[in-house]
């Protein structure tokens, strides 16, 4: 796939603060398993090919959990998840899908509830 634009070359300040995010995330307190699921869920959502492709890293840590990944689609069906990650995952959605789900306090309770239990800020 043959990039539209050079984001590097026109959108530097951009960039600064796009990592200047990932930093943040990577440093609140998430699990950074959970982190990469978060942005997997999302990516597929979004149909983004590129950023689901991007995450090499998560894909290696779950060699031996293939399931887990290949099911990430269905995860409210499947047994392979546990509370906070169908939290967080639950959230990721109604996020996600705004315009959908306009974020509902019900799913951030419960992110914030079994963020609360694992000692988290969010």
């Amino acid at each position: 796939m043959e990039p539209r634009i050079d984001y590097r070359k026109y959108a530097a300040e951009a960039q600064k603060s796009l990592y200047a995010l990932e930093k943040y995330i990577a440093e609140c307190g998430l699990d950074h398993k959970l982190i990469h699921l978060i942005k997997m869920r999302a990516s597929q959502i979004n149909g983004c090919a590129y950023c689901i492709d991007m995450h090499p890293r998560m894909r290696a840590q779950w060699a031996r959990r293939k399931q887990r990944l290949y099911e990430l689609d269905a995860w409210r069906e499947t047994p392979f998840y546990t509370e906070h990650e169908r939290a967080a995952l639950a959230w990721t959605e109604a996020l996600t899908l705004v315009s959908q789900t306009h974020v509902p306090d019900s799913d951030y309770d419960e992110f914030a509830s079994s963020s609360a239990k694992k000692r988290l800020w969010i």
